[in-house]
Parts: structure tokens; C-alpha cells; sequence
């Protein structure tokens, strides 16, 4: 390939944010690399919007929930995912890329079978310490595989494992105080909190912050509660909601001296890369496949943070959590500094460039 002609490489991820801000963070760098970029999700999928505010084009194709359980659902979509690979072979055809980008998600699966029958390299990146179902599907199929944690590098085949932690968003860098504190307009100057409870929010996190808001009279709070989970009547100079931020979450985390969030990958990388002090409350066994309390035990284990059980939580404890955390956030700081911002763009990015040139 000479310099006039641009790499093609297709991203694909979806059903959460999870799935689908680390391929958001790679854009920038793919471009500045010389890729053409196209997209690849589901056809009603939440990653359609994220993707296409990018300018990036989109190709939405019929996807199927992969579940761990016995279920008559199993059979219809299965079927969704034989015509998702036709689909996606159609799509792979027109585009003819260089190489397949994957970050899991149901609607991955099809993407990478159609991409390996059509002999287009594939490269994948798990980003918790398990893998998930989506991925482990895909790993006979890819080039390489891409990890955020070292203890998932046990679970890989060695030919293929590579540790190259995540793709950081660079406008968390940077963020600014000033516009933080016009987003907000607190009514007094006091150490300030944000909550957040992942990409939808978390029913959860909500109801047991606003139960221990009496607690956290000391506190101003920044609550990041999901879309169509603001409770306006609880508005305050001192408490502030937003549904979800995407434009201004690098000022918020700016001013925020104590974060207190959910256990995904995303989360905490960038959490570590800001050295922010953070309690983390895992989605528990009975709501996930345990990954979010495994990464959580994880950051705990190396002392970037404080854990508390959802199953357990009571206003008392996360008041005294907050109030403890927020005492020894230089402690919290200094171990994390030692670290660098883990962002793993550039890793991944010469991943993707040795693939195709194999």
C-alpha cells in the first residue's frame, strides 16, 4: 500500500457503551493514521446515533441476543444471526476493507464470521477481565486480541493475546473547572461528588444516593442518573442531574474531587488515567455474568479503590464511604499517579497496522 491509497478498516461493537466508546475513541487516531473508516451495528442499536454524530458511515445489519441460558428465544435468534452474516458479508463486499475492528457486543458476532469466510483479518479487544460470550465466539476467528486487564491474558490463546489496555476518550483530558462550575451552578463553594451509574444509569445507584442526600449536607453533588431518570423535585444549589453527558464530561470530571460509579471497563480506565479518587459499586452476580465485580476487585486489589456490595448498600454506608474516601483521596492519588493514562490507542492501532500486513 502507498501513501495515496487509504486503509480500510470497518469498527464494530454494540448494544452498550461499552461496547461502542472505545471504537469512538480510535477514530481519531485511525484517521490520523490513514484509515477510511465505516461502521458496522445493529439496525436499531444505540451505537446507531453515537456513530453517526461521528460522520462516520454506517452500515445496520440484523443481530441476534446471544444468551448464556436455555430459551425458546434461542431459536428466533439464531436465525436473526444467520441473516445478520449475510448482511454483513454484503456489506464487507461493497466496503472491501483491510481489516475488521471488533469490541464485542451480540451484533459483532455475525460481523467477524462473514469477515473470516471472506478472509478479511480480524482483531478483537476485550475490555473486562472475563471474556465475554460475544468474544469468546470470535476468538477462533481473529488475528490478534486485544486486553485491558493482564489477568485476562490467562484465559487466551498466547499466539494472539496482546495486554494493550483501552482507547481513552481524549476529551476527558484537559477538562476545564470554569465550565464545570457554569454546567452546574452550585449555590456555595463545597467539595464536590460526581455519581454516575453507567451508559443507562443504574435504578439502583439512584434510589440509594438520593435516599443519602440528608447525609451529604457537606457535599455538593454532580448525579449522572440516565435517560428518563431525573427526579426534578429533588433539585438543589447543592445536587445536580443530568441524564447523560457526552460534550462537557471532561470539565465535570475536572471538577469532581470523588467519583463514585459502576464497575465497567471504560469507566474505570479513565477513572485511573484522571488519578480520581473512586467507590466503585459493581452490577451484582445476579445482574451480569460477574465481570463488573471482578475489574472492581481488581482496581481494589491494587489500591485504586474503594468497593462497596449493591446487595449490602444502605444510605448509612455510602455516606460513610463518601465522607471516608473523600478524607484520604491524596492517598488514593498518589498510588494512581504512579500509573501511566494506560490510553491504549497507539497499541492498538499498530495491532490493526501488523494485521494487514501479515
Amino acid at each position: 500500500m502507498n501513501g495515496a491509497i487509504k486503509m480500510k478498516i470497518v469498527l464494530t461493537g454494540g448494544g452498550t457503551a461499552g461496547h461502542v466508546v472505545p471504537n469512538l475513541a480510535l477514530i481519531p487516531g485511525l484517521q490520523t493514521a490513514g484509515f477510511e473508516i465505516s461502521y458496522i451495528g445493529g439496525r436499531d442499536g444505540m451505537e446507531k446515533g453515537l456513530v453517526e454524530a461521528e460522520k462516520i458511515p454506517y452500515y445496520g445489519i440484523s443481530s441476534g441476543k446471544l444468551r448464556r441460558y436455555l430459551s425458546l428465544k434461542n431459536l428466533t435468534d439464531a436465525a436473526r444471526v444467520i441473516k445478520g452474516m449475510a448482511d454483513a458479508r454484503k456489506v464487507l463486499k461493497k466496503i472491501k476493507p483491510d481489516v475488521v475492528f471488533s469490541k464485542g457486543g451480540f451484533v459483532t458476532v455475525p460481523v467477524v464470521f462473514a469477515a473470516k469466510s471472506l478472509k478479511i483479518p480480524v482483531v478483537i479487544h476485550e475490555s473486562d477481565i472475563t471474556i465475554g460470550l460475544a468474544n469468546k465466539l470470535a476468538m477462533p476467528h481473529a488475528k490478534k486480541i486485544c486486553c485491558v486487564f493482564l489477568e485476562t491474558m490467562a484465559g487466551l490463546p498466547t499466539n494472539k493475546a496482546v495486554h494493550t489496555g483501552t482507547p481513552l476518550r481524549q476529551q476527558i483530558f484537559g477538562g476545564s473547572v470554569a465550565k464545570a462550575t457554569q454546567m452546574c451552578n452550585f449555590a456555595k463553594d463545597l467539595p464536590i461528588i460526581m455519581v454516575m451509574g453507567g451508559s443507562s444509569g443504574s435504578v439502583a445507584i439512584n434510589t440509594i444516593l438520593r435516599q443519602t442526600l440528608p447525609q451529604l449536607a457537606d457535599f455538593n453533588i454532580i448525579h449522572i442518573c440516565g435517560k428518563g431518570n431525573a427526579d426534578k423535585s429533588l433539585e438543589s444549589g447543592k445536587y445536580r442531574q443530568f441524564e447523560y453527558v457526552s460534550v462537557g464530561m471532561g470539565d465535570l470530571y475536572a471538577t469532581s474531587q470523588l467519583v463514585v460509579s459502576r464497575a465497567g471497563s471504560n469507566s474505570l480506565a479513565e477513572l485511573l488515567a484522571l488519578h480520581k479518587p473512586n467507590i466503585l459499586i459493581p452490577l451484582p452476580k445476579h445482574a451480569s455474568r460477574g465481570d463488573q465485580i471482578l475489574n472492581a476487585k481488581s482496581f481494589e486489589k491494587q489500591g485504586f479503590s474503594v468497593v462497596l456490595d449493591e446487595d449490602e448498600l444502605t444510605p448509612d454506608k455510602l455516606a460513610e464511604a463518601i465522607k471516608d474516601t473523600h478524607n484520604r483521596r491524596s492517598h488514593f492519588k498518589g498510588i494512581m499517579s504512579n500509573i501511566n493514562n494506560g490510553d491504549g490507542t497507539e497499541e492498538i492501532i499498530k495491532i490493526i497496522k501488523s494485521v494487514i500486513n501479515q
